[in-house]
């Protein structure tokens, strides 16, 4: 296991060792100070049954280390927001490096691993009332600016091209954790969110308790075609909530609300990453997993920090004060790249001004009050399908992979505005050759293409051509207009020096 020092790592690792069948857990740790105290922990409570690796993910003799004699190697290391944001070699060398590092060690291996790779729905980009829900096979627009997710969208490719014999990859949603509070009380990314942003909540609790089944139900020779796909890890319905909930739900943890604590214009109106997840119930089935809701997390999280209830007795005003406006001038808020002439940050996030998010409460449209419609319609999964409110792959994805033809592949390429230039059907999994329409020749599985959303990697970010891509790409256009107008003609890239920069194009 990796990441077993964050918060779902940790989980996933103490389920597991709970288990009678497993003999021992060996962990990658990097080699930290905090890490040398939990590895004491750990070895003081589990004795022989866990075994310690010191080292980088991305080393590959210490992965090769990491997975000798193993018959899962489960992969939860992260680098995520913010400290992605502010140290992107740091999140390079883990989310992608580290992964392709630690799948050729598995591809090495004389017997190999099964290999459970955590991705995550950041993928899916910026969703909002128009689609809010998102399923696997959906296209992949990560938001401009968003190394996370570029990084994480290179990992999963490679995965997928990788050969491995026996892999799955589990795109985590929205995790609540014992921490969310201090977790987000130190950076200008809480700003990020935007309120009308589709959430699917799921605990650190629930999320190791899967990794606990999955190996549980595996090794009794159970789960049959489960392996060589991707999964979205949903909360279920009682989950679901929206950005603007979200912080309602937290508030009123310190006795307050958004009205009370946020100026609704300090909130990015676009470019964030939040979905619902409609085919959950796929690994929900397998697993029963999803045991916590979002409110009964949240009500565990106000009662561990009793700390924030002083909040309760204090003004409103000193609150927001105190907690609120201190980071409006983090590096990584949107309101410091206004004061800062972030024309480039400021642009993705928020788009043109008569765009943007009124400055009074009373003016703002909410999900979650029903502006667009009655809330719990929205939320249900099986409504949104019925209504045709899911997003189309250019085939008929209602059929399992191996029923899949070449016509199939023909049609997800012409709505990707491309072409698949295979002559022969080898199965889902073998590669074929694919032209973008930009020309660029590439070769890819279909499952990578059709079962899990990637198309053209010379196209993907960097940069964020999304704007142009568009206009000639059906399967992109679907998804990317919720958010953006279509004459919208903007490059977002980053300089030599990691500086956010746009061009604005023409469509040639």
């Amino acid at each position: 296991m990796t990441g077993v020092s964050g918060n779902m790592g940790a989980e996933a690792l103490r389920q597991t060792l709970a288990l009678d069948n497993v003999a021992w857990v060996r962990v990658l740790l990097t080699p930290r100070k905090r890490n040398a105290a939990l590895a004491k922990k750990l070895k003081k409570q589990y004795g022989a049954r866990i075994d310690i690796v010191n080292g980088d993910i991305a080393d590959a003799q210490t992965c090769a280390r990491l997975v000798k004699d193993a018959d899962y190697v489960v992969n939860m290391a992260a680098v995520i927001p913010p400290r992605s944001d502010a140290d992107p070699a740091a999140s390079e060398r883990c989310n992608f490096a580290g992964t392709a590092a630690l799948a050729d060690a598995v591809r090495a291996m004389p017997v190999q691993a099964k290999f459970v790779h955590i991705s995550s729905i950041a993928l899916y980009g910026c969703r909002n009332e128009k689609h809010p829900f998102c399923r696997v096979g959906d296209p992949l627009v990560i938001s401009p600016f968003d190394l996370y997710s570029l990084h994480k969208l290179r990992a999963e490719r490679y995965i997928l091209e990788s050969g491995l014999e026996r892999w799955v990859i589990l795109r985590q949603t929205a995790m609540l954790h014992p921490k969310m509070l201090e977790s987000n009380m130190s950076d200008g990314l809480m700003f990020h969110t935007c309120l009308n942003s589709p959430l699917e909540w799921v605990s650190a609790r629930d999320s190791g308790y899967l990794i606990r089944r999955l190996l549980e139900r595996d090794g009794a020779g159970e789960l049959g075609g489960f392996w060589k796909k991707v999964y979205n890890i949903g909360g279920g319905a009682h989950g679901r909530l929206t950005g603007y909930d979200t912080f309602r739900v937290g508030f009123a943890v310190m006795g307050g609300s958004p009205e009370k604590f946020l100026r609704p214009e300090w909130l990015a109106a676009r470019n964030f990453h939040g979905v619902w997840i409609a085919d959950g119930d796929r690994l929900e089935a397998l697993f029963g997993y999803q045991r916590d809701s979002a409110e009964g997390v949240w009500k565990e999280i106000a009662d561990r920090h009793r700390v924030y209830r002083l909040a309760q007795v204090v003004p409103p005003a000193l609150v927001v004060q105190t907690f609120f406006r201190r980071l409006l001038d983090h590096a990584n808020s949107p309101m410091r790249w206004k004061k800062d002439g972030d024309r480039a940050r400021v642009f993705a996030f928020y788009g043109r001004e008569a765009e943007r998010i009124p400055a009074q409460w009373k003016d703002v449209k909410l999900m979650a009050k029903g502006d667009f419609g009655d809330y719990d319609a929205l939320r249900d999964e099986a409504r949104a399908a019925a209504e045709g409110k899911l997003l189309s792959h250019g085939f008929d994805d209602t059929r399992p992979p191996e029923e899949w033809t070449l016509d199939d592949c023909d049609g997800a390429a012409a709505f990707r505005g491309g072409q698949c230039l295979a002559e022969v059907w080898n199965g889902p999994y073998a590669p074929v050759l694919w032209r973008c329409h930009d020309g660029h020749i590439f070769p890819a599985t279909p499952y990578t293409v059709m079962g899990a959303g990637h198309w053209c990697p010379h196209c993907a970010p960097l940069p964020w051509d999304y704007d142009r891509q568009a206009k000639h790409n059906p399967f992109y256009a679907q998804v990317w207009y919720d958010t953006h107008a279509r004459d919208e003609n903007v490059r977002y890239d980053l300089d030599g020096d990691g500086r956010a920069v746009m061009v604005h194009t023409e469509e040639e």
